[in-house]
């Protein structure tokens, strides 16, 4: 039986290469994806796309920016495979974290996890090789290779798609 919570939640299936979000967006939802993978990216140099993050089931992805700053987000959001993604305008999940002791603590807990996961990711780019955040993008997702196309992964990586064959031929 689904919870009030559950039920909040609105379920959308998304086709493979679905633009959730364009860069510049307002959004005000939090998203949880139940299925699939997705992408975060924003624009460089004239419109080319880097990817900025990848969220995989379980897990939860917001545009900061706008709901706590209301600025633009600088980042779009793109469904990578067929996906089952949930979504709850932050206002109304407020509302519940408001009502619940326990739902706070999870929601503490995932922000948590969250700015852990940025702070990583900001330390990779400053202080690792690229090899070594290959290693770590696979230790994190170990089928990324099966599920993302290789420009994505590398921009990620912030490398070029040749030295990312590079780097996987010598694994």
């Amino acid at each position: 039986m689904e919870t009030v919570l559950e039920q909040a939640f609105k379920r959308e299936e998304c086709p493979k290469h679905h633009k959730l979000l364009q860069p510049g967006n307002r959004s005000q939802k939090v998203f949880f994806v139940e299925k699939g993978l997705i992408r975060t990216y924003y624009l460089k140099d004239e419109g080319k796309d880097i990817t900025h993050f990848f969220f995989a089931e379980n897990a939860f992805f917001m545009a900061i920016e706008s709901i706590f700053y209301h600025n633009n987000s600088p980042y779009g959001v793109e469904v990578l495979e067929n996906s089952i993604i949930r979504t709850i305008p932050y206002a109304e999940l407020e509302h519940y974290i408001d009502q619940s002791d326990e739902l706070e603590k999870l929601m503490r807990l995932l922000l948590i996890d969250m700015l852990k996961a940025f702070s990583d990711r900001f330390q990779s780019i400053q202080f690792q090789t690229a090899q070594e955040r290959y290693r770590i993008l696979l230790e994190t997702y170990p089928d990324i290779l099966l599920r993302a196309p290789l420009g994505h992964i590398a921009s990620y990586l912030g490398i070029t798609q040749q030295t990312l064959s590079v780097i996987r031929a010598q694994r």
